[in-house]
């Protein structure tokens, strides 16, 4: 293979060091490797995105390569093409001079080729006694040997993007689906409960859809449309709770009226304990499990809390627990108070219930006795995190309400 030594560009086309670095590499191509020239390109084409270059940058490579006599791209062999524009253009679908240029700018700036101009900039190859090309000046493919493996994993990478993408999407699709029959059947057969508000959450999630969503996009959403749904589930169950209590009470003879359904903008109530409320079961086999939620939607419910953790962000449970003790200690919750929370809740909750009660800390009183309500209400299966964090993650009127 002609490598020569480092060369820069003809004309007014400036020399970067990113190119000399990549001139300096392709020189170091392992001796003997040789890749299949379409099997490169279709990886080229797949990790198109990542590289920076568009469909008629494609159209443009198609034709170099086709301009290499051989189908492989071997270590030892000559890889530099040298059509002239008038063939590029004819082999590229007729691609303006202007946009043909431009495109090779780009596959050059991409890494994917590189020149090597003559003197007087014109693209030739001389030839030896025997009619072997001595020497070429043009377009060297060489820069795609070097990258065979590296194009290779960032296709892969594309595709399983793409795969993950599509269930996601089908998740989205379908939870989206449940929550909406759920809310109609909801307000149709008349479940009390603050349906909407519900529904508007639910809307203002579907309107949040881009036209053309990423991976991150529908992960995003589908958390909390999944978090929408738990709590949908979770009102329903409460009221079907509530019915089952009335049925077997009248059966006693006794009638006990209860309001008990948690509205999805709610936080939780005063701070204050209550007068006859319940105190925490001592027995643990009688508490009642509150499920955690994603660490990513819990950070954007709570941003506030990442300022505590190392280097201010937050990238693990064990990161957000840190933080939520040196934020006890500042909001004046005592360790008592917090270890029951971790006991009755498990850690990660009750370092999420410590993020909620920051954002909120304008508003609470006192969050120590705040925190042990919470507590009391999880041990009575009573209380939910979803809603205090579709309160924080959908901002309402009603749960910005003073409490404690």
């Amino acid at each position: 293979m002609q490598t020569g030594s480092v060369t820069t560009p003809f004309g007014r086309r400036p020399v970067t060091l990113a190119l000399v670095k990549r001139q300096i590499e392709t020189s170091k191509i392992k001796p003997g490797k040789t890749a299949d020239k379409w099997k490169v390109f279709r990886d080229a084409s797949e990790a198109r995105e990542l590289l920076g270059l568009q469909d008629r940058s494609l159209a443009v490579l198609d034709a170099l390569l086709s301009f290499h006599p051989d189908k492989e791209l071997r270590q030892d062999a000559q890889l530099i093409v040298f059509p002239s524009n008038a063939q590029l253009t004819l082999r590229a679908h007729g691609i303006a001079g202007a946009t043909l240029r431009r495109h090779l700018a780009l596959l050059v700036e991409a890494g994917l080729i590189m020149r090597k101009d003559s003197a007087n900039g014109k693209r030739y190859a001389r030839k030896d006694k025997a009619g072997a090309i001595d020497s070429a000046f043009g377009f060297d493919l060489s820069p795609l040997l070097m990258r065979t493996d590296e194009l290779a994993m960032m296709a892969q990478q594309v595709v399983a993007d793409r795969f993950a993408l599509r269930r996601a999407k089908e998740s989205l699709t379908i939870c989206r689906r449940d929550v909406r029959k759920l809310i109609s059947a909801a307000i149709e057969e008349g479940a009390p409960g603050n349906w909407e508000n519900i529904e508007a959450i639910y809307i203002s999630l579907v309107g949040r859809i881009p036209r053309s969503p990423t991976l991150g996009d529908v992960n995003s959403i589908l958390d909390e449309m999944s978090l929408l749904q738990g709590e949908v589930l979770n009102i329903l169950e409460m009221q079907q709770n509530d019915d089952n209590n009335s049925t077997n009470d009248d059966h006693n003879g006794r009638h006990i009226q209860s309001s008990n359904t948690e509205s999805i903008y709610e936080f939780e109530p005063s701070s204050g304990t209550k007068q006859g409320a319940t105190p925490v079961d001592d027995n643990p086999a009688n508490w009642k499990p509150v499920r955690s939620f994603p660490l990513g939607m819990v950070t954007r419910a709570c941003p506030e809390i990442a300022m505590y953790g190392p280097d201010g962000t937050i990238g693990s449970w064990r990161e957000m627990m840190g933080a939520a003790v040196i934020v006890r200690s500042m909001l004046g919750v005592s360790p008592s108070a917090y270890q029951e929370a971790c006991e009755v809740m498990g850690p990660e909750n009750a370092a999420t219930a410590i993020a909620c009660i920051l954002e909120r800390s304008g508003h609470i009183n006192s969050p120590g006795g705040y925190l042990r309500d919470l507590t009391r209400k999880a041990a009575r299966g009573e209380f939910s995190l979803g809603p205090a964090l579709m309160a924080l993650l959908r901002v309402d009127g009603d749960s910005n309400r003073r409490t404690g």
